[in-house]
């Protein structure tokens, strides 16, 4: 029978063959943004089953089982990891259409050389010669960034974070740069109700008490300081609903200290903290050179239900719909009038947000820096072949596609590091079929170009990779 997944997978003509083959293949990795464990790096502990690398944490998976009819105990609960696994192998015959399914193939056939379609038949197989392959090469997190020519990675780290691993990492030198990313959303979120928590930790880790919001922004400053000593490179933001309400520094501190006694805020007070706070971390951020990346419209925790039972990024987070232009585009301007604007990525969940995003990006670009403000890659709900073709088709349109800084996983788990793989080889079927229908010049080099720049070159200079 012929392999699903072929040297030629979804390379459908002779000009993406030889970019895929030629160029892009063989590109080290840069994952800019990911929510890989420092810590599992550091430790490098080899893993002791197929389950415990492939289905832990990985909430994409968990929402097809579900979807599947798989019950909580087979996803989450304690029952043993074959069964899990089991579970996992009954839903993926189901989910033709689905990224998942390329990505379980894609996986097993690069890191395992395993070419049988998984199913409830093949699976007893598939357990026993992944585990061996686990058990012989004892592989571990840093073989398998190794394997993958990985040369970056950019974690997910909340300000109050001592970053240990960070730091022993980068002494240790282990080949590949492991990279904190600023996230401050918790002391963003000033509604939620662990927001005075979270504060706490902040306490702890600056040494310092904080009773009033300059102390906030000065505790925030220098955790900034912090993260960039140690290679940080980006910041990140969840913005689930696009915010911007005009404030002064004197009415942000009556807010901030109203919150602290314990009172409810208006709906007006929490949008005028979290924009004038955002605003002075962004002026931050562009005075060190950093990026900032926005990712916009994730309706989290749906189910209150499970939410209560499992906690967060558990699989019940779905596409909002808020509105975004005229918000976004405020926040954007009340930073580029002062000439802090850093370099921003904007990521929307919402497809039909794509225009908004792409043209909104070209009314801020500057001529230090090409791409500046960038449109991000397709992103979570948007991570397949239709998304990341209309993504980067849409970019063309609009903007520089050349200046695009290209693929990321967004992921958890070291195996989603294929997805790469996975773009690279839409980039190059879409850059070929450009050639075939006579939209793109027939020059292999002018491609070539494209692809490397793409892939690699452009995200090395964006985020200042030595």
């Amino acid at each position: 029978m012929e392999q699903f997944i072929s040297d030629d997978f979804l390379l459908k003509n002779n000009i993406a063959k030889k970019l895929y083959h030629g160029v892009a293949k063989d590109i080290p990795i840069i994952d800019f943004h990911n929510h890989l464990n420092a810590d599992e790096i550091l430790h490098d502990e080899p893993f002791n089953n197929l389950t415990e690398l492939w289905l832990a944490g990985d909430h994409y998976k968990w929402r097809a089982m579900r979807t599947n009819g798989e019950c909580e105990r087979n996803i989450t609960g304690k029952t043993g990891d074959y069964d899990k696994f089991l579970s996992w192998a009954k839903t993926v015959p189901n989910m033709l259409g689905n990224p998942l399914y390329h990505w379980t193939h894609l996986e097993l056939a690069n890191y395992f050389n395993v070419h049988e379609l998984l199913n409830e038949q093949t699976a007893p197989n598939i357990w026993e010669q992944v585990n061996e392959e686990l058990e012989q090469n004892k592989l571990s997190p840093r073989k398998l960034l190794a394997k993958d020519k990985v040369e970056f990675v950019g974690t997910t780290d909340d300000p109050a974070d001592d970053l240990h691993a960070h730091i022993q990492l980068k002494q240790e030198q282990i080949g590949v740069k492991v990279s904190p990313t600023f996230r401050p959303d918790k002391g963003i979120q000033i509604e939620d109700a662990a927001f005075k928590t979270w504060l706490e930790r902040l306490e702890e880790v600056t040494q310092t008490s904080i009773t009033g919001y300059d102390q906030l922004l000065q505790a925030l400053s220098e955790r900034l300081d912090f993260f960039v000593e140690h290679n940080c490179k980006s910041s990140d933001h969840s913005i689930s609903c696009a915010f911007y309400e005009q404030a002064t520094n004197d009415e942000v501190e009556t807010i901030f200290e109203k919150r602290l006694r314990g009172k409810t805020l208006t709906e007006t007070e929490i949008a005028k903290y979290k924009t004038y706070t955002l605003v002075s971390l962004g002026e931050m951020y562009a005075a060190k050179d950093l990026v900032m990346q926005l990712h916009i419209g994730a309706k989290r925790n749906n189910n209150m239900r499970m939410f209560q039972q499992l906690g967060a990024d558990s699989g019940f987070d779905s596409i909002g719909d808020n509105s975004l232009a005229k918000p976004l585009n405020r926040l954007l301007n009340a930073l580029e009038q002062t000439d802090s604007l850093p370099k921003t990525i904007l990521y929307g969940l919402n497809p039909r947000d794509n225009y908004v995003l792409a043209t909104m990006a070209g009314n801020f670009q500057k001529g230090t820096t090409p791409g500046k403000i960038q449109f991000g890659p397709a992103w979570w709900f948007n991570d397949h072949i239709d998304g990341m073709e209309e993504q980067m088709k849409i970019l063309a349109n609009t903007g520089l596609m050349r200046h695009f800084v290209g693929m990321l996983t967004d992921s958890r788990s070291l195996l989603s590091l294929s997805r790469h793989e996975y773009f690279r080889r839409i980039l190059c079927n879409l850059l070929g079929t450009w050639v075939e229908e006579g939209i793109a010049p027939n020059n292999l080099a002018l491609l070539e170009g494209y692809v490397q720049d793409i892939c690699y070159d452009n995200s090395k200079r964006y985020f200042q990779i030595d």
